[in-house]
């Protein structure tokens, strides 16, 4: 069975026996079974879709932090699931209040290219952990990985718990108009607008896993070469096809240009060459090439200055025969560039100066809120105003992207970079109801104040409203007792 509607129907179905703790657990169980004894086969897979992916940079973006997912959430989900107490309010008294979290039901998860697998099973660990059905439609730009996903789970959950749906655009837009009782959908801010669009029709609330001009703000006091380091660790990993990939660097006017040389002797230490380097990502398509070689073709014509890895300097087309694109910096460029406008998602980074630090936090607060902020400094006073006076999804410092690997830790975006937030305790709260019980005691001050009033509630109403003992007039004609209190 491969048609989505068929498929959440058969889900809905079985949804209304929900899953027990020892049932959840051995779900989640089933998926660290999974990445172990399938990881390298899932590698393979997404290489063969990129056209060149490193083994390392699969292992430690995907495998290592969904196992690390999977594995937090069996060991907490107990916890979690427990019912928690709440206060209850003195007019109530005795009785008890608390809540308990119950699974949505149904959910949708709709994955992109650039990490297929942290992006589709992570997700689909804490939609588990709550005790849901879930459907994913992985990405048509990994067509390897999705097919051979589909035949894992298939072989480890019944399709009424776990099924992956594939296709194209036709088909993703047809799966984002069911009625889920949550959908999550991860991509660009584009797309994103028009997959609410089509969840709204059925109320069906969303998770927006978006993007944006994630900055990084180099502080006066930063050291040159570690920052310039990381910073190219983080922006060349997966050869920028990241979404908190670090988009713009912001670094002292007077020392724009020894920042940029340094960024550069770090890309040519990572990377020394980029023609057929087994540990250099390609491009995921010819198309998403094209457009990064255009964007730096149309900054250079409005002035930027344009810095390539040392080995390929003089290479107009920046790309070599196998897709992968030279490492660039893009000195100054004009604002209203597509670089400094639009998503980047490649090896492609816009260096531009500031002349306080004051300046470079008003030109980060001045633009749409991003999914990641970076801030290289060891000045905690610097570290603590960069933090309130700037807003992200989420924020590194003194390093990039690695706050999205903490499996504790909720990942998600804010304004045009998202909304909604999931990853360990997080997502389970994500994909669960948040369900309020109240059981009254025998006897309560609320219970004997029912028709008709008399003396009892003259007297406690004082009380209740915070006033010294007394009676309160219940006749209409001296007013009521709220307005005498007043």
């Amino acid at each position: 069975m491969s048609d989505p509607g068929r498929l959440l129907a058969l889900q809905r179905a079985a949804a209304a026996a929900p899953p027990d703790l020892r049932q959840r657990r051995k779900a989640i169980g089933r998926l660290i079974a999974l990445l172990h004894e399938s990881g390298d086969r899932l590698h393979a897979a997404i290489s063969a879709d990129f056209g060149n992916r490193a083994y390392p940079e699969t292992v430690l973006a995907e495998l290592l932090p969904t196992l690390a997912a999977a594995r937090h959430a069996h060991r907490h989900l107990a916890s979690w699931m427990r019912p928690r107490r709440r206060q209850v309010a003195l007019p109530f008294r005795p009785g008890r209040a608390w809540v308990m979290r119950q699974p949505l039901g149904c959910v949708g998860i709709v994955s992109p290219w650039n990490y297929p697998l942290f992006l589709s099973v992570g997700p689909l660990v804490d939609a588990l952990a709550a005790g849901n059905r879930v459907l994913l439609k992985p990405s048509e730009l990994t067509p390897h990985f999705a097919d051979l996903l589909a035949r894992l789970l298939a072989e480890r959950f019944d399709p009424a718990e776990v099924a992956v749906v594939q296709g194209g655009p036709e088909v993703a837009r047809a799966f984002c108009a069911l009625p889920f009782d949550h959908l999550l959908f991860t991509g660009s801010t584009g797309v994103g607008r028009a997959v609410m669009q089509a969840a709204a029709a059925n109320l069906t609330p969303v998770t927006l896993e978006l993007g944006g001009k994630s900055p990084a703000i180099v502080a006066p006091d930063a050291d040159i070469v570690r920052t310039a380091h990381s910073l190219m660790v983080g922006k060349l990993f997966n050869a920028g096809q990241t979404c908190v990939a670090p988009d713009y660097v912001l670094v002292p006017e007077d020392r724009l240009h020894r920042f940029a040389q340094a960024l550069l002797v770090e890309a040519a230490r990572l990377y020394p060459r980029v023609t057929d380097n087994p540990d250099y990502s390609c491009i995921i398509s010819d198309r998403h090439s094209a457009r990064l070689r255009e964007a730096v073709a149309a900054a250079a014509a409005a002035g930027a200055t344009v810095l390539r890895h040392p080995d390929h300097a003089d290479e107009a087309g920046a790309a070599d025969r196998s897709g992968r694109l030279v490492p660039t910096l893009l000195l100054s460029p004009p604002p209203d560039c597509a670089l400094m406008t639009e998503e980047i998602f490649g090896p492609v980074l816009p260096v531009l100066a500031y002349r306080s630090l004051d300046a470079a936090i008003a030109f980060v607060a001045a633009r749409p809120r991003p999914l990641a902020l970076y801030c290289y400094t060891d000045d905690r006073r610097v570290e603590r105003a960069v933090l309130a006076r700037t807003m992200s999804g989420g924020a590194t410092v003194n390093g990039t992207i690695l706050h999205c690997a903490q499996p504790d830790l909720p990942f998600g975006g804010v304004g045009a970079s998202g909304m909604g937030a999931y990853h360990g305790e997080a997502g389970f709260q994500r994909f669960s109801h948040t369900r309020s019980v109240y059981r009254p005691g025998r006897f309560s001050g609320f219970t004997t104040m029912t028709p008709p009033h008399g003396v009892m509630t003259r007297r406690l109403l004082p009380l209740m409203l915070g006033r010294r003992p007394g009676a309160l007039p219940l006749d209409p004609a001296k007013g009521s007792p709220l307005e005498t209190a007043l």
